[in-house]
């Protein structure tokens, strides 16, 4: 395990590796989207220059899938993905796909290449447990993880936390990430250095030492994702209330805060953070 690498798995504007740059850090950046591949040659051709960014363009997928893929952008564009299910979903909510094929990027081998980081962030829409799965083959671990929390199926968010905890994860953080943009914190370099820093619209936020405490067990993390999918069931992507009119789900909404008490994004979306053990 490197402490000066992190891994950018799902780059997209590049708003999170341009953190993990300021902290100091090297960055290997992975992103299937060959417009947003561009314009990070373009932004942080700086740090490609010295070294610092290895940017890897294409799609993380099994083998399985062959050489190339066909990768769904979206006009979300933080919902490209290479999942069929995925981009129905997508199409579904209002935000149509286009599709490219690309090249199939083996995570295991960038394990290999670069090294087991220090922090591995994952959002790449569907395939984010595969992701944590290609650690298995290695010894070390990353001593952070994060990655997008499944929002539809408690028994496959409890997957998600089986498998990090059989990784060797033993404390948790659930982070509402409609808090993100617009954070700001006061934070330190590798070298030690204090900086202040704040969160732009796409950015997953802080990680590691900069994430305030608490950290929850793995039975603590679960109870706290209990709520969560009650208002994913009310509220999410494939909900009766997602199927009313806009103004309709406002009304609802605004009922359900004033009879529950709740005063957070509805339904809102969350990543999990996990820890080693000390």
């Amino acid at each position: 395990m490197k402490d000066d690498l992190v891994f950018d798995v799902g780059l997209h504007t590049g708003d999170d590796t341009d953190y993990y740059l300021r902290k100091g850090f090297s960055v290997v950046a992975i992103e299937a989207s060959p417009d947003l591949v561009e314009t990070a040659k373009i932004r942080f051709h700086w740090a490609i220059d010295r070294g610092r960014l290895h940017l890897i363009d294409g799609a993380i997928a099994p083998a399985s899938e062959g050489d190339k893929v066909t990768f769904y952008s979206s006009t979300h564009s933080d919902w490209g993905t290479i999942s069929p299910a995925w981009a129905s979903r997508n199409e579904m909510l209002g935000h149509p796909n286009e599709q490219t094929e690309v090249t199939r990027v083996d995570i295991a081998e960038l394990y290999r290449s670069y090294g087991i980081p220090f922090f591995l962030k994952i959002d790449i829409e569907g395939l984010d447990r595969f992701v944590l799965e290609e650690l298995k083959g290695f010894q070390d671990r990353p001593r952070y993880v994060s990655l997008e929390s499944e929002k539809t199926d408690f028994s496959q968010l409890k997957a998600e936390m089986d498998l990090l905890k059989n990784l060797g994860y033993k404390k948790f953080k659930v982070v509402q990430q409609e808090t993100i943009p617009g954070m700001k914190i006061t934070t330190r370099t590798l070298d030690g250095q204090p900086f202040e820093y704040e969160f732009q619209r796409y950015s997953s936020g802080p990680f590691g030492d900069d994430l305030p405490p608490p950290w929850l067990t793995y039975l603590e993390a679960l109870e706290e994702y209990r709520p969560i999918f009650r208002r994913y069931k009310y509220f999410g992507d494939y909900s009766a209330v997602r199927k009313l009119p806009w103004k309709v789900q406002d009304r609802v909404r605004n009922l359900y805060r004033m009879t529950s008490g709740y005063g957070g994004p509805l339904p809102g979306w969350f990543d999990t953070h996990a820890r080693l053990r000390d």
